[in-house]
């Protein structure tokens, strides 16, 4: 259902509309993952995450008359602003529809560029229902999270930028970690390398108790995460992954590494402090993997993207407090 096709018209879509955001590095950072290490930064991308590009990509793909009716979306924070964003861009009105719990930077912010939030309580309320229900009253196209195919080609554009950039550098094999909730990015990242980079290999990341795709990959059958709720990293938790992305994954992805949450806050210590980067926990799973689970990688270079960075305050000063 998606193709590297598909991602290459994303991102003649998405021109002129996204940052080609850095690969960094660092000295400090290379000594303690023991190999050469790069951080895609889609923390600094549009909207805070990389979730732009796939709401980019699905507005601008559907039929303007479509289009013109507005879209809805779920989302506990970041693909909510990606989407709201680009619907904005594109004059049309969004709904969006978040956890209660959900940071309050990321309500704000969705609310800011000019959407409508409508707020649920994720433990006893269905936001699939809610979605379904506000669709059909009000004519709204749903932009899903993960599975959906103009989504998923969209976040592979980074793929594409991480197969460039690391050819600048020289790097030519390489294991790129990438945070993972439902697998749209992962997902779609490994498409891209298959086609512009094939000696890459995607490692899906993701908090401890909420491993549902490292333990699908294992079992090589979805998996369910048994709560939605206990971690920080509130971007990436999800109840399994998409029934378009994980036969992706199962394809084309290495084993998942799972890292616990203080190793997360570690990481986003260690990426203000020599990399000048903001990153939320969900967002620096990637890099917290390649920092402190060396032992899981095989490769001479590895490639960690931080997804985002859209954190509270109270979060990002607990980092700072304990490991900065």
């Amino acid at each position: 259902m998606v193709s590297i096709e598909m991602i290459v018209a994303a991102r003649a879509r998405l021109r002129g509309h996204i940052r080609r955001t850095p690969l960094l590095s660092s000295p400090f950072l290379n000594e303690i993952a023991g190999r050469r290490l790069f951080v895609k930064a889609e923390c600094l991308q549009h909207s805070g995450s990389f979730k732009f590009r796939g709401g980019w990509s699905a507005v601008s793909g559907l039929d303007p008359t479509v289009r013109a009716r507005g879209v809805i979306a779920f989302s506990s924070g970041n693909h909510a602003q990606g989407v709201a964003l680009a619907a904005k861009l594109h004059g049309v009105p969004a709904v969006i529809i978040m956890p209660s719990d959900a940071p309050k930077l990321k309500i704000a912010n969705t609310r800011a560029f000019g959407a409508e939030v409508v707020l649920y309580d994720r433990a006893n309320e269905d936001r699939d229902e809610i979605g379904a229900r506000l669709s059909a009253e009000r004519g709204l196209t749903l932009i899903k999270p993960f599975d959906e195919p103009l989504v998923i080609a969209g976040q592979g554009t980074t793929g594409l930028e991480i197969s460039e950039q690391a050819e600048e550098e020289g790097v030519t094999s390489a294991e790129v970690l990438v945070p993972c909730g439902g697998g749209g990015l992962s997902s779609g990242v490994a498409l891209a390398l298959e086609a512009s980079a094939p000696d890459f290999r995607v490692r899906p990341c993701e908090p401890e108790n909420f491993d549902d795709t490292a333990r699908s990959l294992a079992s090589g059958r979805i998996e369910r995460n048994a709560s939605m709720s206990g971690s920080i990293c509130d971007a990436i938790i999800t109840p399994q992954p998409g029934n378009v992305t994980f036969p992706i994954l199962k394809r084309l992805a290495g084993a998942g590494i799972v890292v616990t949450d203080e190793e997360a806050l570690r990481a986003m210590a260690l990426a203000f402090v020599r990399l000048k980067i903001v990153v939320e926990p969900g967002g620096a799973v990637a890099l917290a993997a390649a920092l402190f689970h060396g032992e899981a990688l095989e490769s001479d270079a590895v490639v960690a993207v931080t997804s985002g960075g859209n954190v509270d305050a109270d979060i990002f000063t607990m980092a700072l407090e304990r490991f900065g």
